[in-house]
């Protein structure tokens, strides 16, 4: 309390989780977690479970020693990382904390990048850098399986730091390869992007008679965990990634030693040589390699990726499902392939149909399970509905928004500055509301958009000073947004901003219904053309 009071108005928004951690205090705020068992068998069980994916490999990749590798780290860069490293995160089994090599950063930078250099040459990654230990973390309010915990992997900080150097190298060399409708890990691209980008594939099909959607959200089992290291050596040879690091990548993900650790019960320690660890800095664009090649043939198909999550998107013409049920096979098929397992009991299905009485559509099995339909689902962290509404998004973000008011009233109550409680609700309510904006502002109904705005109107009165509005807010964000499109070539909306043959304004976008003129890029076409 003492800290909260004497804060100066000048407190920093990335010093907001000081203040954070001080009102759950001062609130007794406390965030319920889900209890649970901790003995010997349990962690033992545990890491059985997480290593069922283990497969023998079928050779071992030999060892190319290069006189000159393709990367070479500085040692500019390697003390660059060790000060980006956050003193909260967690120590890996090694014990070396984030603190020490942000505080011994100078000295450090020397000796580890000889280290790493030598371990790019080698093409091999040391074994104590490979070492893990998993936290299994309860996902489900009530535990019944092992499959209700997931596992997160504490590895070496020092590792994490070497991965960020490898990661940046790997951004750029992969990245023009890489599948445009993948939106993890591309340049200009985010999660908000892929959700317009289907949104747009969805409406613009659905201002035609006769039409319907059919969209498949993919939900794989512990997908990281599936990856094949001489799988992904081909692929990331057929992106053109030099076989230095293809081979370093290798003797990452191979011999890695892991144990579970459940209170204070430790497992036995696995050695295991398939899949990429969660919680490693490589892990999730390594999985975006590894999938790169799995894309719809057909163009009545998309296929969104955004790391993990796939979604499957049939544009239905005249009630020819053939092209959507082939690719959904050729998806089962190519999984088998590389190791992946479609979860089918979390594979689900939305069918957006707003013919007049459409008929019963015949249901869509995968390996001889029929796909659960549901009306909602969280795609990307909006709540998509079949008649392609906002309420229940807005709702969640509503109700969010408000219980955070809350603590905001709580600020207020100990006088805090005026500037500090505008940082304060930017941070961490204002934050909240503009989530995915872009995406479902301007759909919003009126009696919605009201609810959202009172919540902003209410935040003035606590703090007693005017703040942006949410209008203002979405218009600055699809500005910007529309402006790095149409900077980007690579990008898959990128056509879509036709400059007519004046060269100042763009050509509009034909639409037939107020769902798609109101949806992310006619309105940021109509933007550009008015601010002209």
């Amino acid at each position: 309390m003492v800290h909260l009071q004497n804060s100066d108005s000048s407190v920093k928004p990335k010093k907001m989780l000081t203040v954070w951690k001080g009102l759950k205090v001062i609130t007794n705020y406390k965030t319920p977690s889900p209890s649970t068992v901790e003995n010997q068998q349990l962690a033992d069980d545990l890491n059985e479970f997480y290593c069922r994916f283990e497969k023998t490999p079928l050779t071992t990749p030999t060892t190319i020693l290069s006189p000159t590798p393709a990367l070479q780290i500085s040692e500019d860069e390697v003390r660059q990382v060790f000060r980006k490293n956050k003193r909260r995160k967690a120590p890996g089994p090694d014990g070396v904390t984030p603190t020490c090599l942000k505080t011994c950063a100078d000295q450090l930078a020397p000796i580890f990048s000889q280290i790493f250099n030598r371990s790019l040459e080698l093409c091999e990654v040391p074994s104590c850098f490979k070492r893990s230990t998993i936290i299994p973390v309860p996902n489900k309010p009530k535990i019944t399986g092992l499959n209700d915990y997931r596992p997160v992997a504490l590895t070496s900080v020092v590792m994490k730091s070497f991965e960020k150097l490898v990661l940046a190298y790997l951004k750029d060399i992969t990245g023009p390869l890489l599948d445009p409708l993948q939106f993890a890990y591309q340049a200009n691209r985010s999660v908000d992007d892929a959700v317009n980008m289907g949104l747009h594939f969805i409406l613009q099909l659905l201002d035609k008679s006769g039409t319907y959607v059919r969209i498949l959200f993919v939900d794989f089992s512990s997908a990281f965990n599936t990856i094949i290291p001489n799988l992904l050596l081909q692929k990331l040879t057929q992106l053109s990634v030099p076989t230095s690091i293809c081979q370093w990548i290798t003797s990452f993900l191979t011999d890695r030693q892991q144990l579970v650790k459940l209170g204070k019960f430790s497992s036995c320690t696995r050695t295991i040589s398939t899949g990429a660890p969660q919680g490693c800095v490589l892990s999730p664009l390594l999985f975006s390699l590894y999938t790169n090649d799995c894309a719809s043939k057909d163009p009545s198909v998309k296929l969104l990726k955004f790391e993990d999550d796939t979604t499957v998107i049939g544009l239905i013409q005249d009630g020819d499902e053939s092209a959507y049920r082939q690719e959904v096979k050729e998806l089962t098929v190519w999984c088998s392939h590389n190791n992946l397992e479609l979860n089918t009991l979390k594979t689900v299905e939305i069918t957006v149909d707003f013919r007049k009485n459409p008929p019963a559509l015949p249901p869509l099995t995968i390996m001889d399970s029929t796909v659960k339909t549901v009306e909602t689902f969280r795609f990307l962290g909006n709540t998509i509905s079949q008649d392609l509404k906002w309420d229940i998004h807005i709702d969640a973000i509503v109700k969010k928004a408000q219980q955070r008011l809350f603590f905001l009233r709580q600020l207020r109550k100990f006088n805090l500055p005026q500037e500090l409680l505008k940082q304060f609700y930017t941070t961490i309510i204002e934050s909240v509301l503009c989530t995915s904006i872009t995406v479902w502002f301007n759909s919003a109904t009126k009696s919605d958009l009201r609810r959202l705005h009172r919540t902003v109107r209410t935040a003035e009165r606590i703090i007693g000073s005017t703040l942006p509005t949410l209008q203002e807010l979405y218009l600055s964000r699809v500005s910007k947004k529309a402006g790095k499109i149409t900077l980007d070539p690579s990008h898959p909306a990128h056509s879509l901003f036709e400059l007519l043959p004046s060269g100042r304004r763009y050509r509009a976008l034909s639409t037939r219904t107020a769902r798609h003129r109101n949806s992310f890029f006619p309105q940021a076409i109509h933007l550009m053309n008015t601010s002209q």
